[in-house]
């Protein structure tokens, strides 16, 4: 989805399959199935095929259920979660972490390090000042109070005790997108142990493909951010995440060092794409594909404020379309991405 989307009123952002019609779920036979919530901040929707509606059904329900699950423990919104525990507690004691939420803090450290902090979930006490501005520059007093409180490196992480503890008064942390991808791969894990091998998990911005669709790949067009309803071209999706990162990512412009207003990210797992998305944004054209040509299965294409396309090396010359199928993480999702059939 990258540049700004153009849509009539009854389009889908996302339309990886047929809409599945009043009652389908309830017929003996299986086909395509689809359901959506709203959870997580965002529009949760899954889409799968299964050759009996009950058990299709079921994997759907199971997915929303892990989809609540994820939202119990990481909403910024909920007072309850573990994450709003943290984010009271930490700056006053070390605190006790649950094993996942140490695995997905652990992460997002390891993605910090890698993009260098360009991807970083201190960042929260400046996101939340942009966003109480709607929009509006803060002032700098209050910008530099803020920025003094974010740094991945103050995350102080203790494995063998199992705790976090912030080294800076002030600090928060916010998962965002990150907590999408991860929920993303958790639903794409439930739905092969129940023998699901064709569907669709989309969480926003952030998405995870599971097979194919029956025989031929997921088609993604590729909008031209200057011209409504032209397509710079059509690439196949097939076992990969996919995650954007953009300008109505958090409700405010939020650019990159030059200027870039969507970048896509594709690899193997949801954790992988959506901190890259996200780090490539910060980095700017130039040093976030370079970041992203050191990486193994991952690739990104990016638009930048004048509509220029920035892409990955193979991934906009048919490199991507003549080897999804065996590196399993190639394809894009550009300008505006629409699933074609």
């Amino acid at each position: 989805m990258l540049g700004q989307a153009h849509h009539q009123p009854h389009q889908r952002r996302f339309d990886f399959a047929r809409r599945t019609l009043p009652g389908e779920l309830e017929a003996p036979r299986g086909g395509w199935l689809r359901r959506e919530e709203a959870i997580l901040g965002t529009a949760i929707t899954v889409e799968l095929w299964a050759d009996d509606a009950r058990s299709g059904a079921a994997a759907c329900a199971a997915v929303m259920d892990e989809m609540h699950r994820i939202d119990r423990q990481t909403s910024v919104q909920r007072s309850s979660s573990e994450l709003s525990r943290i984010n009271r507690e930490a700056a006053h004691h070390a605190v006790a972490l649950s094993e996942g939420m140490f695995a997905l803090v652990a992460r997002a450290v390891e993605f910090s390090r890698l993009s260098r902090g360009a991807f970083d979930i201190s960042s929260a006490a400046v996101d939340r000042l942009v966003d109480d501005r709607c929009g509006a520059r803060p002032g700098a007093v209050e910008l530099a109070r803020a920025q003094a409180a974010v740094g991945w490196q103050h995350l102080r992480l203790d494995a063998r005790a199992r705790t976090l503890r912030f080294g800076r008064p002030g600090m928060s942390i916010d998962f965002g997108s990150f907590a999408r991808g991860h929920a993303a791969d958790r639903a794409a894990t439930l739905l092969r142990r129940r023998g699901i091998r064709h569907a669709l998990v989309s969480a926003g911005g952030d998405s995870r493909v599971i097979g194919d669709r029956r025989g031929r790949p997921w088609s993604v067009a590729i909008s031209d951010p200057r011209r409504t309803g032209e397509a710079l071209s059509v690439l196949p999706l097939e076992d990969v995440s996919v995650s954007t990162a953009g300008s109505d990512e958090r409700g405010h412009d939020e650019r990159g060092t030059d200027g870039l207003t969507r970048v896509t990210v594709l690899a193997a797992d949801g954790l992988t794409s959506a901190a890259l998305s996200k780090a490539v944004r910060v980095l700017g054209a130039a040093r976030g594909l370079a970041l992203i040509e050191s990486l193994a299965g991952v690739r990104a294409v990016a638009v930048d404020a004048a509509g220029r396309l920035h892409a990955s090396s193979g991934l906009l010359d048919g490199t991507a379309a003549r080897h999804a199928r065996n590196e399993r993480a190639l394809g894009a999702m550009g300008a505006a991405a629409t699933v074609v059939s």
